[in-house]
């Protein structure tokens, strides 16, 4: 009986399965069709499946360490050090942002067990590096947050929030906050569904308090 009429498995292909060894090379090197093989490779799998995970484990070629990517590393360390944070894809400097991407793939590498172990060993000394920053999501909730007690405050019938000449706190961090929002559209860089949330909310919030009011 040839091995392609074979119901049971090939072992000497199946060894060379766990090994790491493509379904091609196996082929080429028995001198059968890939078909072949692929069929009694599915086999096996249905009788033991963990021969897949022992390819894939054996096939791993881990990525390739980079001088660029050395640096990287380094920079984050240093980051860290010095101000007790990671990178972020939406930082302010576009270096940031290239560490950011470059932090954001270690961890899809080491989520799905291949991360480089000098990357892993290097990292490893920043608790919690695998989980990306919260810092987008909670910016967020306290801008809306901050938007809801602007709305609150005038809706207690009182004048827009000053951001100077007041020593009351709450009218002080309301007024600096919706400054900024000022700012950032006159400058155009505030995000437009913002700026539709603010007109919706808050409208007139662009102007404010009238010129001589106290």
């Amino acid at each position: 009986m040839t091995k392609e009429h074979r119901t049971a498995p090939d072992p000497e292909w199946v060894q060379m399965y766990r090994q790491g060894i493509t379904t091609p090379k196996i082929a080429a090197g028995a001198g059968m069709a890939e078909t072949t093989v692929r069929y009694h490779l599915v086999i096996a799998a249905r009788l033991e499946p963990s021969i897949r995970d022992e390819h894939r484990e054996a096939a791993f070629v881990p990525p390739r360490i980079t001088a660029a990517g050395r640096q990287n590393l380094q920079h984050i360390l240093a980051l860290y050090r010095t101000e007790g944070r990671l990178p972020t894809t939406s930082a302010a400097t576009a270096r940031e942002r290239a560490l950011g991407v470059w932090l954001h793939r270690r961890r899809q590498e080491a989520a799905k067990g291949v991360l480089s172990p000098i990357y892993k060993e290097g990292l490893d000394v920043i608790p919690g590096w695998h989980h990306p920053s919260t810092k987008k999501a909670n910016d967020e909730s306290r801008w809306k947050q901050r938007l809801a007690e602007v709305a609150s405050y005038r809706a207690g019938g009182k004048d827009w929030p000053r951001h100077n000449k007041t020593d009351i706190k709450e009218e002080r961090v309301l007024g600096v906050w919706l400054h900024v929002q000022r700012i950032g559209h006159r400058a155009g860089r505030l995000d437009p569904t913002k700026e539709a949330q603010l007109d919706a909310v808050i409208p007139g919030w662009r102007t404010g308090r009238a010129r001589g009011r106290r």
